[in-house]
């Protein structure tokens, strides 16, 4: 879910913080993707006629096609993906994950009725309510990245909040999803829509979605100096995956609350925020959460590596029922990006990456060992 009405609130106060870029600005830069946002996507966008692309037994290959070609751009235009996948959810999350089924269920119901109406443009839009990004999914995007040499992890916790470590920790330059509360996590920079298709098809009809780049630092001044504290305060405030929002508190309110009063602790003493606020309101857990997720040492290294041409034909021709000519294509242009030196960027003259720490928090628990896949190596030490 993310942040509910947190853009407009950059929007609003700190509109240079989000910058429209191109996919080939990111050249020579390694970013961390959020794999089940991505997969998402390609379920929702890489359709016919409104239904997922499947094959003749009908096993859904959406994700498969948007995952092999998408990758494939971003490599060809000198960027360097790492996926991360979700491992387990925090306990604080299973309240939001009890909505999600009941909007599931509704969409259920929703989509059953316009089906008897025989309302096409409803039953589009309910169908992609109802797609889920499964553990089958998943497996089948891991098996398919394995087989192109494009490194992945399994995240202990949430895949965001191990983007945002790989980014702080200097391993990758940033984090890449839809979510925003990836900035919450501590992210330096936050891309979104890079895994979105350029020409999005919407209720009504087509629009043109640009790459985003979040810089934290720039959110941060912007809003007038926020600590990462206070960004995290409004961030609950507004309504996240941990904890409701208060009824009445809307992005204009929070972000003035937290100007005014700075904390979460000082805002509830309000009159009319103290009658509003839910019952058993976990707000300082949710903060925790965000402070000090569970995240790994990020003591791994990435190697994009050749692509095994044959795999690749056997899974996506044999199995998924692919075009021979389009994977083994798309497999040659893996092979030459593999090849090429990386293309140096005209900042890293100026500048030295190196490890950014969490502003004003602490980094994060780093105690549990990443699950390795693809082309994941552990460093020297």
């Amino acid at each position: 879910m993310g942040i509910k009405g947190f853009k407009q609130v950059l929007g609003d106060h700190a509109p240079k913080a989000i910058r429209r870029i191109t996919m080939k600005s990111l050249v020579g830069r390694k970013v961390a993707i959020d794999a089940s946002t991505s997969l998402y996507q390609f379920l929702v966008a890489v359709r016919s006629q409104g239904q997922n692309l499947t094959t003749s037994e009908g096993d859904v290959t959406s994700h498969l096609i948007g995952l092999f070609y998408r990758t494939i751009n971003m490599l060809e235009n000198g960027l360097k993906p790492v996926y991360v996948f979700d491992g387990k959810p925090p306990t604080m999350k299973s309240g939001e994950l009890a909505k999600r089924r009941e909007r599931r269920e509704k969409a259920e119901s929703d989509l059953k009725k316009a089906e008897e109406e025989g309302d096409a443009e409803e039953i589009v839009k309910h169908t992609k309510r109802l797609a889920k990004v499964t553990p089958e999914i998943n497996d089948e995007a891991r098996r398919l990245l394995k087989l192109m040499g494009v490194p992945y992890v399994t995240a202990p916790c949430e895949a965001e909040a191990e983007c945002a470590a790989l980014a702080r920790q200097g391993k990758v330059w940033a984090a890449a999803s839809q979510d925003m509360d990836t900035l919450l996590f501590g992210a330096p920079v936050l891309i979104r829509n890079l895994t979105v298709p350029t020409n999005t098809s919407t209720a009504n009809g087509r629009r043109l979605v640009e790459i985003e780049e979040i810089h934290l630092e720039d959110v941060l001044q912007g809003l007038g100096d926020f600590s990462i504290d206070q960004l995290i305060d409004m961030g609950i405030l507004l309504g996240c995956d941990y904890c409701d929002s208060i009824r009445g508190v809307g992005p204009k309110s929070a972000y003035t609350h937290i100007s005014d009063l700075k904390s979460i602790e000082e805002i509830v003493k309000l009159e009319k925020i103290a009658k509003a606020v839910p019952e058993h309101w976990p707000f300082e857990q949710a903060r925790e959460l965000f402070r000090s997720p569970e995240v790994s040492d990020c003591d791994q290294t990435f190697v994009w590596e050749k692509p095994d041409v044959e795999g690749l034909v056997q899974f996506l021709v044999k199995e998924k029922e692919f075009s021979e000519d389009r994977v083994r294509s798309g497999a040659a242009k893996l092979m030459k990006n593999v090849g090429k030196p990386a293309q140096g960027r005209l900042d890293a003259f100026f500048k030295t990456s190196k490890p950014q720490p969490r502003p004003a928090a602490a980094t994060g628990k780093r105690n549990q060992q990443v699950a390795k896949g693809g082309a994941v190596k552990k460093a020297k030490k």
